[in-house]
């Protein structure tokens, strides 16, 4: 039997005991998992179906060669060995707190795009550049007749588009339909205070053609979707994954296999960020990592679990990177290869990927030909639904006002984590955990009637749901969370 280091990821380190590494025993990969998940039973439901199979939305890797192109659990360890489990991650703000579907496809005017050749001007600013022999005056003019798009303006797309412009990528189409919040601006590079309220794209345009005047800016401010995805991408070269949830992530990378087009990938949590470069005509889609998608209630996303500032700035700076030398043609792009980054080790490692040659998509034996339902596909509540679909009991902010201000309040069970509770809570709430539900029960079986919240209705739906099953009775869903809760009850809390 042999004795191996298993590498624990960020988003599964609060159910190993915080643990960034841990020894395991086993003559196999399948067997040090498993001894691991046996140290750690908490860790159990992150790696393995209720069946006993190692999910599909974790890949294993021991050394850098991820097991499915070995032996599988089968392939066997030897002491000193290194084995990665590595989940896949969204970062942002989940897909139910997005908003419906507009309308069509809305492009804003912006300059128009420069002519393709160089005044003294030009030359200076491109200069630093110009002078690199991988570059030179061909170069920086491929760059001019560049489109990219990049597919979010938040954390990873804010300091990726400032770096396309600062470069001098003729086109930059930006997808994207918030409005700035104070919260966004601890890692959004592109906003600032001055910018509260305003869309993002009105501001990213502003700030980009204020850096760069030579530059298209092409904000496009509707939510993708399988309807309007394939013409929406059509024209550019390269697109940019700066996506924070998992059904625009499958959209995108599925979008791109079929028009042909790279797609360079980014994604962050916590302290933990990865990289890649996606292109089925030279190497794996996302598919071949990740052929389907985590239930939406084991990776929580950045609203939900936080995320270093500086980190979105990191991976979306190797995002600029990785298009620069696509639309270039230099370098060697991160095509099978996964880069990971540990913000507290302040360390790297790349990890091989390989093409999947049973993929769904990419593969000689492809069954998808087409865009699919993607929030079906990934589990997630349609936004332009009403929530009475689900045949969940919900409350809204306005009757739990007028219930807690009544006779016989309800019990209020705070599903959120710690450090959100701290950061703002309903008076007379209990906080119990999402992820300690289960092992709590106890504290909840006196009470008559329960109304669950957390930040925006998500996780209480799950722990609504949860309860239900369990045999508790009446128990209501806060609808909105305490997010509306704020806005529409008490706007002197916080959001967040």
């Amino acid at each position: 039997m042999a004795r191996a280091t298993v590498k624990i990821p960020t988003p599964l380190r609060p159910f190993a005991d915080g643990k960034a590494e841990v020894a395991s025993n086993g003559g196999t990969v399948g067997a040090v998992v498993e001894d691991v998940a046996a140290n750690f039973p908490a860790l159990r439901k992150h790696l393995y179906t209720p069946e006993g199979k190692l999910r599909s939305f974790v890949s294993v890797y021991l050394n850098d060669e991820d097991v499915r192109h070995l032996q599988r659990d089968a392939t066997p360890v030897k002491d000193g060995d290194v084995v990665s489990i590595v989940p896949a991650i969204a970062g942002g703000a989940p897909a139910s707190a997005r908003p419906p579907p507009g309308p069509a496809l809305t492009v804003l005017g912006s300059a128009p795009p420069a002519a393709d050749t160089f005044n003294a001007e030009d030359l200076r600013r491109y200069s630093r550049h110009i002078l690199l022999p991988e570059v030179g005056v061909a170069g920086q003019k491929r760059l001019r007749r560049s489109k990219v798009l990049l597919v979010g303006a938040g954390g990873l797309g804010a300091p990726t588009a400032l770096y396309l412009a600062a470069a001098g990528v003729g086109e930059i189409g930006l997808v994207d339909f918030d409005e700035i919040e104070l919260s966004n601006l601890q890692r959004q590079v592109l906003y600032t205070t001055r910018d509260l309220g305003r869309p993002k794209l009105e501001a990213a345009r502003d700030r980009l053609e204020a850096l760069n005047p030579g530059v298209r800016v092409v904000p496009i401010a509707e939510r993708l979707t399988a309807a309007n995805a394939m013409d929406t991408l059509r024209p550019y070269d390269v697109v940019v994954d700066g996506t924070d949830n998992f059904p625009t992530r499958y959209l995108v990378n599925d979008a791109c296999v079929l028009l042909g087009k790279p797609t360079v990938y980014g994604s962050v949590y916590r302290f933990e960020g990865q990289a890649s470069v996606f292109d089925a005509k030279r190497g794996p889609c996302y598919r071949c990592l990740y052929p389907e998608p985590p239930p939406p209630d084991l990776v929580p996303s950045c609203a939900e679990g936080g995320v270093l500032g500086v980190l979105p700035g990191l991976i979306g700076v190797i995002q600029a990177t990785e298009t620069v030398k696509l639309l270039l043609g230099a370098g060697e792009p991160l095509i099978g290869r996964l880069l990971l980054y540990d913000a507290l080790a302040m360390r790297f490692r790349e990890l091989t990927l390989r093409k999947n040659p049973t993929c769904v998509l990419c593969s000689p034996t492809a069954t998808q030909h087409g865009l699919i339902d993607y929030l079906a596909f990934c589990g997630v509540p349609d936004p332009a639904a009403p929530s009475e679909a689900s045949g969940l009991p919900e409350i809204t902010p306005e009757a739990l006002r007028d219930e807690l201000a009544g006779p016989d309040p309800p019990t209020l069970v705070d599903v959120r984590e710690p450090n959100e509770w701290e950061i703002v809570h309903l008076d007379g709430a209990r906080l119990i955990p999402r992820g300690q539900l289960p092992d709590r029960l106890s504290e909840l079986t006196g009470a008559r009637r329960l109304v669950v919240y957390c930040r925006t209705g998500g996780r209480s739906s799950q722990a609504t749901r949860l309860l239900l099953d369990l045999g508790f009775t009446n128990v209501r869903n806060l609808r909105g969370g305490i997010t509306a809760w704020a806005q529409r009850i008490d706007p002197t809390l916080p959001t967040y």
